[in-house]
């Protein structure tokens, strides 16, 4: 194939292959970027799905991962602070691991944030527009999240398959692997979309039905 397709075979027999070295050598050609596209869809469409049949993963997903990794660091911090001034003993892998769950729990936190639409989103300015101007701006809002969305879940996921290809070992341990860690980026960004296209639906509906489109969001509500 040629043109934005270009390399589309290669790609897919790396995933088929699950070689990490030629996924990593792969996802250099031009046909990452839709297939990324169309493959991020298709996952927020089944998380979405989720969403639908199950009332606790809709409410409780993002919260779970955020309060388990919170929780992680901070016991990782006060064993390893403990046993440093009082054993003068430390794990050389406690510095290393809280970072990376603090990625977890920050990009899981953001997709959060989108479902609860805490975002700058300019409410003020957008209660004075017409409905049809309302719609427009919450279109784009839809449209902009999932081009940023796109671009970090195909750049994030090359840096997942060179991680992978390259045995990247976690500071401090033996056999922890970094893209274990990593992963969970364009993982994120691809629930953040679900979210995204959640309240898409919702606004349509909204806007089909007469009811109010711009909403007040109230930080830590549900």
């Amino acid at each position: 194939m040629t043109g934005v397709f270009q390399g589309t075979g290669e790609i897919l027999s790396a995933v088929a292959s699950g070689d990490s070295w030629m996924l990593s050598s792969a996802m250099q050609q031009p046909a990452v970027w839709p297939l990324g596209l169309i493959a991020m869809l298709a996952v927020s469409i089944l998380f979405l799905v989720l969403y639908r049949v199950s009332d606790w993963f809709e409410r409780n997903f993002e919260t779970t991962i955020m309060v388990v990794s919170y929780l992680a660091i901070g016991g990782i911090i006060f064993v390893e602070v403990f046993r440093r001034f009082v054993l003068s003993e430390q794990a050389p892998w406690s510095t290393t691991i809280p970072p990376f769950l603090f990625l977890i729990m920050t990009w899981f936190g953001c997709s959060y944030n989108v479902k609860l639409r805490t975002h700058l989103a300019f409410a003020e300015f957008r209660n004075a527009m017409p409905r049809a101007g309302q719609m427009a701006c919450l279109v784009m809002d839809a449209l902009l999240w999932i081009g940023f969305s796109w671009v970090v879940v195909v750049t994030s996921t090359r840096v997942v398959a060179n991680s992978a290809s390259n045995f990247q070992i976690m500071l401090g341990t033996d056999n922890v692997m970094q893209w274990w860690f990593l992963i969970s980026v364009p993982l994120a960004f691809t629930v953040l979309v679900a979210r995204v296209l959640e309240n898409l639906l919702t606004d349509i509906a909204n806007f089909r039905s007469g009811e109010t489109l711009i909403q007040q969001a109230v930080i830590g509500g549900d």
